[in-house]
């Protein structure tokens, strides 16, 4: 009895401990190499970041992303979480509004309204995208901080927009860092 149990444990083992997860990941690596990767992006022959994790741009001459969940440090792959903080959780109120300080305070001149994803973190806390009425609402002041023209900043983050997927899945979207690579480039 036992040894009929002993084989079958060694056999499913290997199937689905070795087996399996080599064959998987044999067929993503073929098939999507970049993406198995980590989608990371070069410039220059160093590696920037990845298309799939935010990060965090501070400086007025960046578009901003999404807050980060992540602690203590942002955007730390290995902390990824939600806040867990609910919508009248005080926390979670104290932040947004601190948010809403920061944006106002870096463009007092723009008086739109604030996109809710620039004032909120999402699920993950690593979100890599915003809106584009999220990087539209940043135009300004990263146009006056590089002293750009806004209009070929507008046209920039027009650019970026990245539809949902096959055009029916999701929102579309921009990616942070690919657009602050793109505004490097344009400058």
């Amino acid at each position: 009895m036992l040894r009929p149990l002993l084989v079958l444990f060694v056999l499913l083992t290997g199937l689905t401990g070795i087996v399996y997860p080599l064959l998987v990941t044999g067929i993503g690596k073929a098939a999507f190499p970049h993406e198995t990767g980590g989608s990371l992006i070069w410039v220059g022959g160093r590696t920037v970041g990845s298309a799939l994790i935010g990060q965090s741009f501070q400086d007025p001459k960046y578009f901003w992303g999404r807050l980060s969940a992540t602690a203590p440090m942002p955007y730390g792959g290995t902390a990824s979480s939600g806040s867990n903080l609910g919508p009248t959780n005080p926390a979670l109120l104290d932040q947004v509004k601190a948010r809403i300080d920061a944006l106002r305070s870096a463009d007092p001149a723009n008086t739109a309204p604030i996109p809710v994803d620039l004032v909120t973190a999402s699920a993950s806390g690593l979100d890599p995208d915003i809106s584009p009425a999220a990087a539209l609402y940043q135009v300004n002041r990263v146009a006056r901080a590089r002293g750009m023209p806004p209009a070929r900043l507008q046209a920039l983050v027009r650019a970026a927009i990245i539809p949902p997927e096959w055009h029916v899945f999701g929102e579309a979207r921009v990616n942070v860092l690919l657009l602050n690579l793109e505004l490097e480039r344009a400058q």
